[in-house]
């Protein structure tokens, strides 16, 4: 069951309070589990349970995502932005340095969280700001995409496709490589987080300068691409690793844009390895 907390940040405006959704359970060493865009906390799910047999496992839903409210005015939806309410929540749930996990938009967070030193560990699943410029618009198409067809459609015609396999391919099928395997609840649901999604417009936004240009240092990282990411194609993990000299390149074979359910033992297995 998700909690919701509010918190103070300091800003270049002053003071606001920001409000974080996020489920906690197991225990252990503290990780952090951070989303892409136009998603949920739930995407975790195929993974969660069986980190939590070694981990305190914090699932995030980011702001303007899932149930967490939009950012306070005055507040950008870029790196400088959100991360200021990454740590303050780690602060206000008395975790220090957590090992963090990011997937898309929430493997760049990750990444920049190890940058500043403010992470024990990275690990990040198709990390978005490795792309190129026709990378990235085709990947801003494919996502405005998605964004207009979750609008726009019914939601009891989300629901009818959700229950057939064809249907579900329609849905999800440019982040999922296996979109069979996903429950139609799973789809409905995560269809229903990109409709309503707060975060969603000014989130892509800032991604246009969003690329990751710089090292992270003494930081253990580990990057994962899925062999079968149509978003984000395998090629960008080259430029991870030239921009990331020290990280680990791993290839999640037969795996797409959001791995955790194409394949959730391999996924938690390189979670788990990469923060021991």
């Amino acid at each position: 069951m998700a909690d919701t907390v509010a918190f103070t940040i300091d800003t270049p405006a002053g003071e606001r309070t920001a409000e974080v959704s996020y489920e906690r359970l197991g225990g252990g060493e503290p990780l952090v589990l951070l989303h892409g865009i136009g998603h949920h906390l739930q995407v975790w799910d195929p993974v969660a349970g069986i980190l939590a047999a070694e981990r305190d496992v914090i699932a995030v839903d980011l702001p303007g995502f899932g149930r967490s409210p939009a950012l306070p005015d005055g507040i950008r939806y870029d790196l400088q932005g959100v991360l200021p309410v990454l740590t303050g929540l780690f602060e206000v749930l008395g975790v220090r340095q957590p090992h963090v996990v990011g997937n898309s938009l929430g493997g760049l967070l990750a990444l920049q969280l190890g940058h500043d030193k403010l992470a024990r560990s990275v690990t990040a699943l198709s990390p978005a700001g490795f792309w190129n410029e026709a990378e990235r618009l085709y990947a801003f198409g494919v996502l405005r995409a998605m964004r207009h067809g979750a609008v726009t459609m019914p939601p009891r015609l989300v629901a009818r496709l959700a229950r057939t396999t064809a249907g579900r391919a329609m849905l999800v099928g440019s982040i999922y490589a296996r979109p069979a395997l996903r429950s139609p609840d799973a789809v409905i649901a995560e269809t229903r987080a990109l409709r309503e999604a707060t975060g969603f417009d000014a989130t892509l936004a800032a991604g246009r300068s969003g690329r990751f240009t710089h090292d992270v240092p003494d930081v253990p990282v580990t990057i994962g691409w899925g062999s079968k990411d149509r978003l984000l194609v395998p090629r960008q993990g080259i430029r991870a690793k030239k921009t990331i000299p020290g990280a680990r390149l791993l290839r999640l074979s037969g795996c797409g844009h959001v791995p955790m359910n194409d394949d959730p033992e391999l996924v938690a297995r390189v979670i788990l390895d990469a923060t021991r």
